[in-house]
């Protein structure tokens, strides 16, 4: 306790040094700790997002096949919801969507886009995810004098592209589940705000007229979606699931694909390269599709440590210098101790001690400054117009601090720390006591 109170002593004699010392310490840990907290919400907030937009936590698509031709399709699903019944699995909505690759054509313009119908009696959540620049969601539902919903949204990007406005009708080409040409005509009811690259994935459109174009019968989709009551849980809600299913009908087998590829690729090649004939149900998860965001998240952690460690190399070279002056001022008082008893392993303690106690208060002011940037940052409030919006919480920056990752900077920097004033500290210790009086 004694050497401890030394230490501290010692390092507020020189409070501007170990100010300097210390705020460079507390900047690498700031920097890397933002990172890792911007890294921590990723996943969730573009899971929670893409939840949004692709309508599912777990996706179940049905597949026919007859000889070599393959329908996607799902035209019964009480198997389905009465096993998610049965398992107990707690879920907040359950979607039906299909969707088709369309070739949009409006004065001469044309471009490709993903349709997807959406039954819009139910799905009241992405009304709240797609923020409109024109138009209503109300069209949505309006119907023509055949019955039908033609109403469209697309995204601003896409629109802009076309040179479409509001209240014009554009012709889709598509192909319908059996291969065959098709032509629809639809109305822009309304324009979305597009949020950068993921903005133009889909247009949207109404679920029984999109069934209509692709040849599906009232009551059939594609996809069936998924919402549980939490999205930390997907993969322990959809382990017995999938296995309850695979004992009831055909399933596509998971993990068959090459190492590396993507689960839900390997489970569309399956489809295409298997021999087999019937109803099949391909099951992947929302984890399955973003797990290439997974791999951005460790690539962030990664690319963080590298920064630390560069920050570090460079601090550390002026911890060495400032100790190696450190025990040149002090040279007389080492040769005092020295005399007085105090071992050389005593000295090397004290020195180590004062490295120590530098690159902790460093690592605490760095972790503070974070917290507080962090609180700042979470305050404003971006909107869901934002470039950046799929990476948001409701329109806000969130940030997610793994422990584990907290303490392996803070091992870090008090380890290099302690390195890099090692060699001053030994040189200390080691020195003869008459020639340090000497001095």
């Amino acid at each position: 306790m004694q050497y401890i109170l030394i230490a501290l002593r010692n390092l507020s004699r020189q409070r501007r040094r170990t100010f300097m010392l210390g705020g460079a310490i507390a900047f690498g840990i700031m920097v890397v700790t933002l990172i890792n907290g911007f890294a921590g919400s990723f996943v969730d907030n573009v899971g929670e997002n893409f939840s949004q937009l692709l309508a599912g936590h777990i996706f179940v698509e049905g597949v026919e096949k007859t000889g070599t031709r393959e329908v996607r399709v799902i035209r019964d699903d009480d198997v389905l919801t009465h096993t998610l019944e049965e398992q107990q699995i707690p879920t907040r909505f359950i979607s039906r969507r299909s969707n088709f690759d369309a070739e949009i054509v409006f004065q001469g313009n044309t471009i490709r886009q993903n349709i997807v119908g959406a039954d819009w009696t139910r799905e009241e959540f992405l009304r709240e995810r797609l923020n409109l620049v024109e138009g209503s969601f109300d069209e949505l539902t309006t119907e023509n004098e055949l019955g039908q919903r033609q109403g469209l949204i697309l995204s601003k990007g896409i629109a802009d592209r076309l040179r479409a406005q509001v209240g014009d009708t554009l012709t889709l080409r598509m192909r319908t589940v059996n291969g065959q040409q098709n032509i629809g005509d639809f109305r822009l009811v309304a324009i979305s705000y597009d949020p950068g690259l993921f903005g133009s994935l889909s247009g949207y459109a109404d679920l029984a007229y999109v069934n209509q174009l692709i040849g599906l019968q009232p009551g059939e989709y594609q996809t069936l979606g998924i919402f549980v009551d939490s999205i930390s849980q997907i993969d322990t809600y959809f382990e017995p699931y999938y296995q309850t299913l695979e004992n009831r009908v055909q399933v596509f087998p998971r993990n068959q694909g090459e190492e590396g590829q993507n689960q839900v690729e390997a489970l569309f090649r399956a489809a295409e390269e298997d021999n087999w004939e019937g109803v099949r149900y391909r099951l992947y998860t929302l984890n399955d599709v973003l797990e290439q965001v997974q791999q951005i998240v460790d690539l962030l952690n990664n690319a963080s440590l590298i920064i630390l460690l560069v920050l570090f190399f460079i601090i550390m070279v002026g911890i060495t210098n400032t100790f190696r002056m450190i025990m040149i001022e002090r040279v007389k008082e080492i040769g005092t101790v020295r005399a007085l008893g105090m071992q050389r392993h005593d000295v090397m303690v004290l020195f180590l001690l004062e490295a120590f106690f530098l690159a902790l208060g460093g690592a605490l002011l760095g972790l503070a400054l974070a917290g507080i940037t962090m609180f700042i940052l979470g305050l404003i409030n971006l909107g869901l117009d934002s470039a950046i919006y799929i990476l948001l919480k409701n329109g806000y920056l969130t940030f997610l601090l793994s422990p584990w990752q907290v303490l392996l900077n803070f091992s870090v920097v008090i380890g290099l720390t302690l390195a890099a004033a090692y060699v001053p500290s030994r040189k200390a210790a080691y020195l003869s006591p008459v020639d340090a009086l000497r001095a």
